[in-house]
């Protein structure tokens, strides 16, 4: 639905426990031949627990954003027109600003400045002025071991040896951003009396045990690596895992982590305290079975997940997450567009993003879906992939090579490229009309280029060990077969194994 300028929306935001509002100033066209439409939204200093009545729409004003380095601005910005189905049209009163906006932003993301707004008044007038004050100064000073200037708002690599060490960071009125490398006991006091630092990350910090209940933290970025037990405060929104993830870790929560976004790689987290999630984010996946992540968290109103590529099972699990909200996914497969669940399945979903997916439920959920793209779901389905792109990509021998301890990362990338590129070439010798002679002779340059190249792989760090030799050996026969079984049964071309074998073992150094 494309709004009137004017128009008010409102709607419910969990943060605030009450409806906020907005309005559309202005509408205009974009992209080539005016593709794409965007509508001005500009955010209203409103909230109420029902929706607004015509008093109250009259009586509505621009939001005034002074939180942290906002000074005294509007929060109006460009956003794709479509306005989300979960948003109610209030009424129409003339545009309240009339100045046009050069901002632009992802979505129709109304009560969040209105929030931060609130939780910055909340803070001591005298700790808000001054920051406010340090904010316009770019004197360098020194910080332990680091020249910074005084409105900084984030420390990187700091590494906190001491108490004064942590005093340090007093010297810093506008930071609101640690990262840190290592641990001092007097870090909880000073997140504890410091109500503008609002994010950490946190690695080497040897604790078993952490408890950042009395902080004022809303993301935190930590490594759980032999970590039993993480206490947060109320209003942590934000939790990313690094490290590796201690089967069975402890998470007191505020609401059993109703409120709570938690950030994961690999795989589904087995974690004890946090049954209600709200949102999930899962990267690297090679293989994820969503029936376990729905039973495990019914309530996510956001899932998003990230391939290496990789493999969903049961996809069709998450019709029970009834409370969903936005889903998306990038490079995953396994799955046909049948086990996509139906629009009405998903009550309260307003954004689906769907990148990199098999190209036959790609097509079958855009078309399924459409309807409630026209009524409001934000709705990208891109990179449709073919079955010959999964070969290379999905079932590439070499994928588990990276993340090996003794691999680098760039070889493995490099022998996946390599054995893409033999792939491409077994196809079009299975596809071209030239002589049987001629075949073999490109074999054995394909063979010849194939084993040179992890020869120079492993020159100077020898990394190919007994189950690498072993794994590049299979991968050469198995694309050799393939090529077999593309020229078929009839063909008259025959593939010299022990020949090209022969090449590979003389040439091979490793």
């Amino acid at each position: 639905m494309v709004p009137t300028v004017g128009d008010i929306y409102c709607v419910y935001v969990e943060n605030l426990q009450q409806y906020a509002a907005c309005q559309v100033t202005g509408l205009k066209e974009t992209g080539s031949k005016g593709s794409r439409q965007l509508a001005a939204v500009l955010q209203l200093d409103w909230t109420g627990d029902q929706r607004p009545d015509e008093t109250e729409l009259h009586q509505m004003k621009p939001l005034i954003c002074s939180f942290y380095f906002w000074k005294n601005r509007l929060d109006h910005t460009f956003v794709n027109a479509n306005v989300p189905s979960n948003y109610i049209l209030a009424g129409n009163i003339p545009p309240l600003v009339t100045e046009q906006t050069n901002s632009y932003s992802g979505g129709w993301l109304i009560g969040d400045s209105l929030y931060r707004q609130r939780q910055w008044d909340a803070i001591d007038e005298t700790r808000r002025i001054r920051f406010k004050k340090a904010a316009a100064d770019f004197e360098e000073i020194s910080v332990g071991h680091q020249m910074m200037r005084r409105n900084s708002s984030v420390i990187r690599n700091f590494k906190p040896r001491s108490e004064e060490d942590v005093a340090e960071l007093a010297k810093l009125p506008c930071l609101t951003n640690i990262q840190m490398d290592g641990y001092s006991e007097s870090l909880i006091p000073f997140l504890t009396k410091e109500p503008i630092i609002n994010e950490l990350h946190i690695t080497n910090h040897g604790q078993k045990s952490l408890d950042l209940s009395k902080s004022h933290l809303t993301k935190l970025v930590i490594d759980v690596s032999g970590l039993e037990r993480l206490t947060l405060n109320t209003k942590m929104k934000s939790l990313n895992f690094t490290g590796n993830l201690p089967v069975g870790l402890c998470i007191d929560a505020h609401e059993d982590g109703k409120w709570l976004t938690l950030n994961v790689a690999a795989s589904l987290p087995h974690i004890n305290g946090v049954p209600r999630l709200d949102g999930l984010h899962i990267r690297e996946i090679t293989e994820l079975d969503l029936a376990h992540l729905v039973k495990r968290y019914p309530e996510l109103t956001e899932l998003r997940l990230w391939g290496k590529p990789g493999s969903l099972i049961h996809l069709e699990s998450i019709q029970h997450l009834k409370a969903l909200q936005e889903f998306s996914t990038y490079d995953l497969f396994g799955f046909i567009g049948e086990q996509f669940p139906n629009p009405e399945q998903f009550p309260k979903l307003s954004k689906l993003w769907l990148t990199s997916l098999p190209a036959e439920a790609a097509k079958s959920i855009k078309t399924r879906y459409k309807k409630a793209a026209a009524a409001g779901l934000e709705l990208e389905i891109s990179k449709p992939r073919k079955p010959e792109w999964l070969a290379e990509n999905l079932t590439n021998p070499f994928r588990d090579w990276d993340g090996r301890d003794h691999i680098k990362s760039a070889h493995a990338k490099k022998a996946a490229q390599l054995y893409k590129q033999c792939l491409k070439e077994i196809r079009q010798l299975a596809q071209s009309q030239i002589s049987n002679e001629a075949i073999q002779k490109q074999l054995f340059s394909m063979v010849e280029n194939y084993t040179q190249t992890f020869n120079k792989m492993d020159a100077k760090t020898g990394f190919i060990e007994t189950v690498e030799r072993e794994e590049i050996h299979v991968v050469l026969a198995s694309l050799l077969d393939q090529l077999e079984q593309e020229l078929g049964n009839e063909s008259t071309i025959k593939v010299s194994h022990e020949a090209l074998y022969e090449v590979f073992d003389q040439l091979r150094d490793f």
